[in-house]
């Protein structure tokens, strides 16, 4: 399992069509337990929520703009260490949500350039 998905119950199923596992968390007390079961001693072997996976070979975590919200400081100082799983944001089924910048946008604001 190289890549896992926290959101929605609908992306969910969408991610386990194409291949990636992936579990729907409805709060910000569930995405916190599960972000930090994932990330906790990642290359041991960790709890599984779905029979018979681990966590221990998960390099990328995809979440949702809305799960990343929940974990708040949490997902920032695991981003910061530089240690896998890396974290990649993905819009809801809801779309962008407001204020948030597109990759694109990063991108220019830190070279400074706009084509």
């Amino acid at each position: 399992m190289d890549y896992f998905f926290l959101g929605d119950p609908e992306l969910a199923t969408a991610f386990r069509f194409v291949g990636i596992d992936g579990a729907s968390v409805p709060g910000p007390g569930e995405a916190l337990a599960l972000f930090k079961r994932i990330t906790q001693n990642w290359d041991a072997v960790a709890g599984a929520v779905l029979p018979g996976e681990t966590f221990e070979s998960c390099r990328v975590l995809i979440l949702t703009e809305e799960v990343a919200d929940w974990l708040g400081e949490t997902l920032t100082d695991w981003q910061l260490s530089g240690r896998y799983p890396l974290i990649v944001e993905i819009p809801g089924t809801l779309g962008r949500m407001p204020g948030r910048k597109t990759l694109v946008d990063s991108i220019r604001e830190a070279v400074g350039i706009h084509v």
